[in-house]
C-alpha cells in the first residue's frame, strides 16, 4: 500500500474535504487543531487506521477507500466507500476523470462491486469528478448538531434500553417504516425489498451491540413502534478530546406517533449525563419531519452533504 501523497495533501487538507461528519467543529476549534485532526494529520495516518482502509494512486491523484466487510457479506457483493480524493489544485479535470476511471477499472477488476462516498457539499472538484464518471446522485443529507447540552431543559420522556426481547420487532419497524428518500431505498441498485431487508438487519444488529444504545418507549400500555440507536463515537471523541453522541438509525411507526421528538429528546439528556458536548443527527434534505425536531430541540445546522454511487456488474 501506497503512502498518501504528501504534496497532494497539504494543498487540499481540510475538513470539508475529509471528515465532512464533524465540520460543525470548525466553529468549536481553531484552525490549526481542525488540520490536526482532520487534515494533513489524519490522512497522513490513514493507513494506520484500519486493516481495511486502501489508497488508490494514479499519476493525477490519489483516492482513500474503504472495504465494508459488513455490507459486502449481506448483499454478497464486494462493498466500498470512497472516503476522499487527492488532487492538485492545478490538475486539469480530465485529469482527475481519468483517476476516476482507473480507479473503476481497478474495482471491477476482481468481479462485480459496489461503491459508494458522501461528499460534502463545498468539495465541488470531488463532486464534478464523479459526476463526470457517471456516479449517481442518491442522497443529499444535512448534519445537525445539539451543542451546549448543559442549557438543555425538555421534559423527561418514559423510554429503557432495548433487549434481545425487543430484537425481531425493532427489525420489523426498521423495515415496515421505509424511507423512500434514504441511500438505500434511493439507489435502484439495492431495489426496495433488498433495502428493507438490510435496515432490518442492521437495525437487529444494533441491539445485540453494533450500536452502544438502542432506546424504545417505556409508557404503560404503548405498542413499541419506534427506536432510535445511539453511536457514542468513542474514537473520535477520543481523538477530538470533544465528547460526541449520534443518533445512528431510527424509525416511528404509525401507533408511536410524536415518538421521535422524545426519543430525540431522551438521546440528548443522555448525552448531557455521560458528560459529552454535542448530538449529531443526520438527515435528507427531504425529512421535514426531522426538520422540526430539530427547530424545537435546539438543533443546528452543521453541514451538508452527497451520496454518491458507483457500481460494476
Amino acid at each position: 500500500m501506497e503512502g498518501v501523497n504528501q504534496a497532494l495533501l497539504a494543498q487540499r487538507a481540510s475538513v470539508l474535504a475529509f471528515y465532512s461528519p464533524y465540520i460543525f467543529l470548525r466553529n468549536l476549534v481553531s484552525v490549526e487543531r481542525q488540520q490536526e485532526l482532520f487534515g494533513v494529520g489524519r490522512a497522513a495516518r490513514f493507513v494506520d487506521e484500519s486493516a481495511h482502509n486502501n489508497i488508490f494512486t494514479h499519476r493525477s491523484g490519489q483516492l482513500l477507500y474503504s472495504d465494508l466487510p459488513w455490507d459486502t457479506q449481506f448483499f454478497a457483493v464486494p462493498t466500498y466507500r470512497l472516503l476522499t480524493g487527492l488532487f492538485s489544485e492545478k490538475s486539469p479535470p480530465a485529469d482527475r476523470l481519468k483517476t476516476i476511471k482507473a480507479f473503476e477499472k481497478h474495482l471491477a477488476a476482481s468481479g462485480p462491486y459496489y461503491c459508494f462516498s458522501e461528499v460534502p457539499s463545498e468539495d465541488s472538484m470531488l463532486l464534478q469528478t464523479l459526476t463526470s464518471s457517471g456516479w449517481r446522485l442518491v442522497e443529499t443529507r444535512l448534519l445537525f448538531y445539539r451543542d451546549n447540552l448543559e442549557s438543555f431543559n425538555e421534559e423527561r420522556y418514559p423510554v429503557r434500553l432495548a433487549n434481545s426481547e425487543d430484537e425481531a420487532q425493532i427489525a420489523r419497524i426498521s423495515a415496515e417504516n421505509r424511507n423512500d428518500y434514504d441511500r438505500f431505498h434511493a439507489d435502484p441498485w439495492f431495489g426496495a425489498e433488498r433495502a428493507d431487508a438490510f435496515l432490518a438487519r442492521y437495525a437487529s444488529a444494533a441491539v445485540r451491540g453494533y450500536c452502544d444504545a438502542v432506546l424504545v418507549p417505556d409508557e404503560p400500555g404503548l405498542p413499541i413502534q419506534s427506536f432510535l440507536a445511539i453511536s457514542d463515537l468513542k474514537d473520535d471523541s477520543a481523538a477530538t478530546g470533544f465528547g460526541m453522541s449520534r443518533v445512528v438509525l431510527t424509525a416511528v411507526g404509525p401507533q408511536n406517533r410524536g415518538w421521535h421528538l422524545k426519543l430525540v429528546a431522551e438521546t440528548i439528556h443522555r448525552a448531557r449525563e455521560k458528560g459529552d458536548k454535542a448530538v449529531l443527527m443526520t438527515t435528507q434534505a427531504t425529512n421535514r419531519a426531522v426538520f422540526r425536531t430539530c427547530e424545537k430541540l435546539g438543533f443546528k445546522l452543521g453541514g451538508s452533504s452527497h451520496i454518491l454511487s458507483f457500481h460494476g456488474d
